[in-house]
């Protein structure tokens, strides 16, 4: 980490500043900056560093430790888990499923393709008789955690049949639906999202590489630009061992 860098510079407006330290250094650990035995730098030194609070700092750390990333060792410090052992995807926010182009790839198993659904039509409230869908997995370092059916409608659909990466069985690259819509002057304002769980089909099964009947959290979410309008439907069926969700409660008024 360099001192001084500015951790206020975040693409996504209104981000917290312990998640943007959250963030600097999850890209690090992912990078190797520090070795396994390695001590991550001490609250105290990166409050001083970048002008936070250590309550602030403690946060972004308690994050890390939630997914995974990093194990604390009273008296000893902050410490980065193994490679082999590490990998949890939490998502508490659209900026998480955005950072899914920082470690992880899309490999598509059906491509881009015209369909039509009577129900999931009402659901992007497309009116007439034309969506897209689209099937991939989604991987860590090879090891494959989800896959996810994606249902577009007609406008966003024919907005990416240009892409190499979505029309062609089996390519992989570490792009999201979301990242390139918002690359193209789409913004995704919010998501609402679903979560049950079931049990594995014999197709996903075999494209997660689990037993036919296995436990999977199914989420389902839908994005919305910021006039409402439904951009997105994805169903994803993950692992469990690499999944997490984490919402924060208030009192209400």
């Amino acid at each position: 980490m360099v001192p001084g860098t500015d951790l206020m510079r975040s693409p996504y407006p209104g981000e917290s500043r312990y998640r943007l330290l959250a963030r600097s250094l999850r890209e690090e650990i992912l990078d190797d900056r520090y070795a396994e035995d390695e001590p991550l730098p001490t609250e105290n030194s990166l409050a001083e560093t970048y002008g936070l609070s250590r309550q602030t700092v403690r946060r972004a750390f308690l994050e890390l430790v939630s997914e995974g990333l990093v194990y604390r060792v009273p008296g000893r410090g902050t410490f980065v888990t193994s490679k082999g052992s590490r990998y949890r995807r939490q998502f508490s926010s659209v900026a998480d499923l955005m950072n899914l182009t920082l470690d992880t790839e899309l490999e598509v198993v059906e491509p881009l393709t015209g369909m039509y659904d009577a129900e999931l039509a009402e659901k992007l409230q497309v009116k007439g008789r034309s969506m897209y869908s689209l099937l991939f997995r989604r991987l860590h370092r090879g090891e494959v955690f989800c896959t996810t059916q994606v249902y577009l409608p007609p406008r966003v659909g024919a907005s990416l049949e240009d892409l190499p990466s979505l029309v062609e069985p089996g390519h992989r690259s570490g792009i999201t639906i979301i990242g390139v819509l918002e690359s193209r002057g789409v913004r995704i304002a919010e998501a609402e999202q679903v979560t049950t769980a079931v049990a594995a089909t014999e197709k996903e099964a075999q494209l997660l590489g689990c037993s036919a009947g296995a436990p999977l959290l199914h989420v389902e979410r839908i994005y919305y630009d910021d006039a409402g309008e439904p951009l997105e439907l994805a169903v994803s069926d993950f692992l469990p061992e690499h999944y997490s969700h984490r919402i924060r409660l208030g009192r209400g008024g």
